[in-house]
């Protein structure tokens, strides 16, 4: 029973190995088309293939190696379980202890850059709708794409405010609107103020700068003593692993398999608790959606 147990996992295994592999290289077939009503939506099933094609490839191959060394383990140590826990702790465990992506921190670096660039063009006397045409020539490039149909916009006759909304729509952040409502406010009342609205903006950012960065290297330090315990708990699991077997006979059974997915899976439940405690929380905007 165990060598039939063993010779199904090893096909499935090099079943799974050969289709991330026909994905990774971009030759699985797409899914038939059909004309689709204006009220149809992609199925579970298309959306899932549709994840799978935008999976990187450093994850494919970092599946593929997590299952072939689970197989590996599974014919060393008899433990079935291990062609499922070990591919997903190769993946899943390195995206679960990274740093999570700082993304608000970025959006207000090139907001920074933005205000300081338009407050330099004001200098020189031009008005806010001139400054924010020319902002998109040179612009930072995590908001190259706004500030190009921003330009857009107003070269089709927005008005400043109504072009200003729908930037705001696009960039859906907080920190962005407090900053394109000062805008807004500054281009209703014809320009008036406007160099000093820019000033204040500026200085605001740095000061909300300065705190996230502050913020952001404390809420680094749990990851740093989570990251440290896993790899001293995962190397000291290998040790026994190793040089006590016998430590570990109660898993080899089905009960003990079970117990050990359970006690993996609480482990894995509270690494995401406490990474889902150390990211930011979303604050809501100030400026409604345009219609």
């Amino acid at each position: 029973m165990t060598a039939l147990l063993a010779t199904l996992c090893a096909v499935a295994a090099i079943g799974g190995a050969v289709l991330a592999a026909a994905a990774w290289r971009g030759v699985l077939p797409d899914a038939p088309t059909r004309v689709a009503r204006a009220d149809s939506r992609p199925g579970a099933l298309t959306r899932a293939l549709g994840a799978l094609r935008r999976t990187k490839r450093s994850t494919w191959l970092a599946g593929v190696a997590g299952l072939a060394l689970g197989v590996v383990l599974m014919v060393v140590l008899g433990w079935p379980i291990l062609v499922i826990l070990v591919p997903a702790a190769v993946v899943g465990l390195p995206r679960l202890l990274a740093d999570p992506p700082q993304s608000q921190i970025a959006l207000l670096e090139a907001l920074d850059r933005w205000v300081r660039g338009m407050l330099a063009q004001m200098s020189t006397g031009k008005s806010i709708t001139d400054a924010l045409r020319l902002s998109a020539r040179q612009p930072p490039p995590l908001l190259a794409d706004s500030l190009a149909h921003l330009a857009k916009r107003l070269d089709d006759r927005w008005t400043t405010p109504q072009a200003l909304h729908a930037m705001a729509d696009e960039l859906d952040s907080a920190d962005a609107d407090a900053i394109l409502a000062a805008l807004v406010l500054s281009s209703e009342r014809g320009g008036t103020g406007a160099s000093v609205t820019l000033f204040a903006l500026a200085d605001s950012i740095q000061d909300q700068l300065r705190a996230l960065r502050e913020i952001e290297a404390e809420r680094s330090k749990p990851r740093v003593v989570v990251r440290q315990v896993t790899t001293i708990s995962a190397l000291a699991l290998v040790g026994f692993l190793l040089f006590s077997p016998t430590f570990f006979a109660p898993y080899a059974t089905p009960v003990g398999q079970v117990i050990l997915l359970a006690l993996l899976s609480a482990y894995v439940a509270s690494i995401a608790m406490m990474r889902r405690l150390t990211l930011p929380r979303p604050r809501a905007r100030i400026l409604r959606p345009l219609p």
